[in-house]
This record gives C-alpha cells, structure tokens and sequence, in this order.
C-alpha cells in the first residue's frame, strides 16, 4: 500500500472519531471506543490522532467542552451546577478547577467579569479605549473550506475535519491561515440552520476534492476589531462593533460575508490569549462620504 493510500484510509478514521466526539459532547463519552471507531489498536490510535491533531483525544474532549460551557455561561441562564453536568463534571468543584485553570476565572466570575462585559452599554467608553478597531484594506483570499450547518459553537468540529483531511492528504501547509466565514445572523436565523464555512488559506494550485470546497472572499476595506479572548465571548463583540462603533464611524457596511480571521491555535494558548481579527467589510470612503 502507498503512502498515499495509506494516509487515504487514516483520514476517514480520522473523521469517524471527530465526528463521534462532536455528536456524544454531553453524553458519559467513552475514550476506549474511540480507538474501536477508528479500526485501530488504542496502542497506534492515540499516537496517529497527536501527530495529526497535536493534542491528545482526552484534551480534545477537554477543550470543546470546556468551550461549549463557556458558551452557556455568556449565552444563558443555566446555573453552573447545571452547566457543569451537561458537559460532564457531575462534581462542581472539579468542574470549577478545571474551568479555572483554562479561562483564568471560576466559572460564576466568568460569567460576570469575563472579557464579553467590556462590550455592554454601561462599558462603552471603556471598550472603545480596550478594542481596538482599524480600517484595512485586505487583498482578495483563495480558500479551502469545510462547510457546517447549525450553532456557531459547534464550527470546531468542521474545523477538525478540515485540519485531518489537509493533513492526511499532506496539503497543509504553515503559511496557511485559518478563516471562520459565518453567513446567517445568529439573532434571526434558527441555530440548527446557521451556514458557516471552516477555511485556511490556500492557492488556486492546491486541490480542492470532496469533502474540501473552494470559497473566495472579496478585497476591500474591512472595519478590523482585535478581540482577546474566549471565542464564546465574540457574540458580544459583533453587537458592540455594529451598534456602538459602525454608526459613529461614518462608513456603510458593503454587501459581503464578514469573517473571522484566527491569529493563534486554541491548541497551543489558553483561551484568554486567543487573539481573533473580526472582519467588517466596508464601502469605499468615497462612496459612504458621497
């Protein structure tokens, strides 16, 4: 067998265990199995999914739902006892340690002082002087994509199938940029309906085959805000940047996808360092001034 047919065959094991990882997020998930899904002894398996993935399955698991309770303590009015059990800590205390040690705060001061605060009404003045918020022009962008469809939440696990399938397939490269593009509006559109799009950068040369799509994103003038931090904390950030800052800033919004452009791997930072850049097209100045 062929290095590349043997890699062929990693990679729908790959995506048989990310998948099975998403799906099972709040259930009792058994790590034992995965390496049974993947057709592969639990001795080769867990070292297949480091070199690819550059974390261990049990920190993967660890990470996504810690990043789906973060959600749920901005976005709802669970308690954290309750948010604690669905994503697998039926102990608070454990769940309080672990969720301290990666965001930096216990989850009930999270969710009062964590870094989507900032961008409430009451902190106006104070966001504009903590975020910043540049107008740049960007040149068009060649992607490679994987689609997904339902919460925002969940893109990850696109974002892990895009990732394996590039690996696999050896196509990743290190100058490539990884890319959100999220089409629907959370507020109107149903959540098991949102359209979004996981993407890296990469030349028209590098092949784009199923389950691999190619998406474009239009040069212009973009409205670029910084955020640091939590990805669930973005939400926030997006009402800040469309209420508070475009109306003051004199420029129309122009008819394209906004983005999302990640600086650092949510692997490698702890979720406070995570850096994202925000992408607000724009109209030209001399149109939104005429």
């Amino acid at each position: 067998m062929s290095e590349s047919e043997i890699w062929a065959a990693y990679e729908k094991r790959l995506l048989r265990v990310s998948a099975y990882i998403h799906e099972h997020l709040e259930e009792d998930l058994d790590l034992d199995r995965l390496p049974e899904i993947a057709c592969l002894s639990a001795h080769h398996w867990h070292r297949v999914y480091r070199a690819v993935h550059n974390e261990t399955l049990a920190a993967t698991v660890r990470r996504l739902r810690l990043h789906r309770a973060a959600g749920d303590l901005v976005r709802s009015d669970r308690t954290v006892r309750d948010i604690a059990a669905r994503w697998g800590y039926p102990n608070l205390q454990s769940f309080t340690r672990v969720f301290a040690a990666a965001y930096g705060l216990p989850p009930a001061r999270y969710r009062r002082e964590g870094s989507h605060r900032a961008y409430e009404p009451e902190n106006a003045k104070e966001s504009s002087r903590m975020f910043d918020v540049t107008i740049r022009t960007i040149p068009g962008q060649s992607l490679l994509a994987i689609a997904h469809t339902g919460s925002y939440m969940g893109i990850g696990k696109a974002f892990e199938t895009l990732h394996g399938t590039l690996f696999s397939r050896n196509l990743f490269r290190p100058d490539m940029r990884m890319i959100g593009v999220f089409l629907d509006d959370p507020d109107l559109v149903a959540e098991e309906e949102l359209r979004s799009f996981a993407c890296v950068t990469a030349g028209e040369d590098v092949p784009a085959e199923a389950p691999l799509v190619r998406r474009t994103l239009a040069g212009g003038d973009h409205a670029v805000l910084r955020h640091q931090g939590p990805y669930a904390d973005m939400g926030v950030a997006y009402r800040w940047l469309y209420g508070t800052w475009l109306p003051a800033s004199g420029r129309s919004i122009r008819d394209e996808v906004m983005f999302e452009a990640y600086l650092n791997n949510p692997r490698e930072v702890p979720p406070n360092e995570l850096l994202t850049e925000i992408c607000l097209p724009l109209q030209p100045a001399a149109e939104a001034a005429a």
